[in-house]
């Protein structure tokens, strides 16, 4: 056999393995992703659920709390996950389990020492920052001066995303510092009940001075009627009453009296 019928044979051969390489990768691309389906909400595990190609956390406060995908990392973001290995010897332990774990979103989040399987939907609910200051009765100070600062995760607020971003706190670490600031949980119903009592004298002395006004102006507008009547009263000197806080003076030309309160 000649040399270049060796070379034909050759080059067909390569021909050929191209062909059906190129016929592959085209039948993989028409291929459907046996999974690509929009809009299925999966539950991952008892606090994440998927809808869609997003992810959700359930925080247990009433809120649930979108998961970035990975593929939306930065490079910045991903050079530094890659820059901090896990050291077996600096893994936490769970306050739960007190196993030592390698991620844990409330420790990630809120420096708390609590794995993912042993996070609890009602023990560790998140909690808004107004909500935490009337509940509490806790200052801005105590959240971010007194230390260590308390950690808090940032959301947009869903009664009106205009409102801007809400603060979440993990509750169990805002009544622990409540605690630290009032000292037990009587000194902090005490507290309340104080405050509730002075919103109630508040009201209460607010009610008795519109009411006063409004007998002031009901009297003023009856004098005015009198004054345009043919008689003109002539008042003498006023009387006080001191029990009642009123002034008295009776028309010297009639038997025409007036009672009447002084701002």
């Amino acid at each position: 056999m000649s040399e270049s019928s060796e070379l034909s044979r050759a080059a067909l051969e390569r021909i050929e393995k191209n062909r059906l390489k190129a016929l592959t990768i085209k039948k993989t691309k028409l291929v459907t992703h046996p999974y690509a389906k929009t809009d299925v909400v999966n539950k991952i595990d008892k606090t994440t659920i998927k809808i869609g190609s997003t992810k959700y956390k359930d925080t247990g406060g009433g809120f649930l709390l979108q998961e970035e995908p990975d593929d939306v990392l930065t490079p910045e973001l991903v050079a530094a996950f890659e820059a901090a290995p896990i050291i077996e010897e600096d893994r936490p332990n769970c306050i739960k389990c007190e196993q030592p774990f390698a991620t844990s979103w409330l420790f990630e989040s809120f420096d708390y020492k609590c794995c993912d399987q042993c996070k609890d939907p009602e023990e560790h609910k998140l909690i808004t920052k107004t909500e935490a200051v009337k509940t509490y009765l806790l200052k801005d100070c105590d959240f971010d001066k007194r230390g260590p600062p308390l950690k808090f995760i940032t959301r947009k607020n869903p009664h009106n995303v205009r409102w801007g971003e809400m603060k979440l706190f993990l509750q169990i670490q805002v009544e622990k510092r409540a605690l630290e600031v009032w000292g037990s949980e009587e000194s902090i119903e005490e507290e309340r009940e104080k405050r509730e009592e002075k919103q109630v004298m508040s009201k209460t002395k607010k009610y008795h001075k519109q009411l006063k006004e409004l007998r002031m102006n009901m009297r003023s507008s009856l004098y005015d009627r009198t004054t345009k009547a043919k008689h003109v009263h002539e008042f003498g000197p006023e009387t006080y009453n001191e029990e009642d806080d009123e002034y008295t003076h009776t028309c010297l030309t009639c038997p025409y009296s007036e009672t009447y309160e002084k701002m």
